[in-house]
């Protein structure tokens, strides 16, 4: 697979970013890219992510035809915030993320074009998901990479992550910081070797977050560490997986330091229409922001998948 020459540092040309509101009136940075009638990919970013990071990955898919849509999840990216600390990423309750989902694709499906296919990384695959799971979208496929099904936990034991989190969070602000530095607290790998191998990619995001300082995420709160666990845990029990229609492509790496791959590789066990493809050791968590060989494989499953799974219209 040839990559052509893509400028990571610019909106490509014919793109457009806008605001969309909630149905509580809050507001949600977008992104959209009309492409040529091959049918329309909603892309949802994992946390703390914005969606500058994938617009190599956008080109990819538009060169083949499809228009693009994104947005940043509610209180991270270019929306609103929702923690004093505006560097926090904070969430109440991660059903508020599936309302945001559930409300934007029901004003956005009617107007794309088909077929409609669902994109998420990490915590953006987790929530695909589970609106998956509870009806909330209607995709004709789904893809979710990395997806954040399991957490790794400093214990040990998600049940005893979670227990600790409760505890700790519990008390004073929930809002607060978890921690003071990179994705998980005591790694031993730099934040880079945690997400890519691919130090200039890496970069990217670093530029973007210094172009556009009001972009800039830390670590999560206590309360998203506390609800990243129980709704992990809930869709972990939840029968609904096994009832999800659509065809559904997970991109796994078995060397990934921040989400649990064994657990991933579990629940997509369970879905009737799940494929999984996994990464070995050449692969971190960014899988489409990995070095070139890594995407060229990755960008071809999806390629192949999407083929076999929504033919041209």
């Amino acid at each position: 697979m040839h990559f052509p020459a893509f400028d990571r540092r610019a909106i490509p040309q014919g793109a457009r970013l806008s605001e969309w509101r909630a149905p509580d009136g809050w507001r949600i940075r977008r992104f959209d890219w009309p492409g040529d009638g091959r049918g329309s990919i909603l892309f949802q970013s994992g946390r703390g992510d914005i969606f500058e990071k994938y617009l190599e990955s956008f080109a990819h898919w538009h060169d083949a035809g499809w228009s693009l849509t994104a947005f940043d999840w509610r209180g991270q990216g270019g929306s609103g915030r929702l923690a004093r600390d505006l560097t926090v990423g904070h969430i109440e309750d991660f059903a508020a993320y599936i309302a945001d989902l559930k409300a934007f694709w029901a004003e956005w499906a009617p107007c794309a074009a088909g077929p409609r296919v669902l994109i998420g990384h990490s915590m953006g695959g987790h929530l695909v998901l589970r609106a998956l799971a509870e009806r909330a979208v209607d995709p004709q496929a789904a893809v979710l990479v990395a997806p954040m099904l399991g957490l790794h936990a400093p214990l040990g034991s998600a049940a005893l992550g979670e227990r600790a989190a409760r505890i700790i969070g519990g008390f004073g602000d929930s809002a607060r910081s978890a921690w003071k530095r990179n994705e998980i607290p005591g790694a031993r790998l730099s934040r880079q070797l945690l997400l890519t191998h691919d130090l200039a990619r890496y970069e990217d995001e670093l530029w973007w977050k210094a172009a556009k300082p009001e972009l800039r995420m830390g670590p999560p709160s206590w309360r998203w560490v506390i609800e990243a666990f129980r709704s992990t845990r809930e869709l972990r029990a939840n029968d609904g997986v096994r009832t999800i229609t659509v065809p559904v492509l997970g991109l796994v790496a078995d060397a990934d330091r921040l989400v649990d791959s064994k657990v991933a590789i579990r629940i997509l066990g369970k879905v009737p229409e799940a494929r999984v493809v996994r990464f070995g050791p050449e692969s971190a968590h960014e899988i489409l922001r990995e070095t070139d060989s890594v995407r060229e494989r990755a960008l071809g499953e999806i390629d192949t998948f999407l083929t076999a799974t929504v033919p041209r219209t």
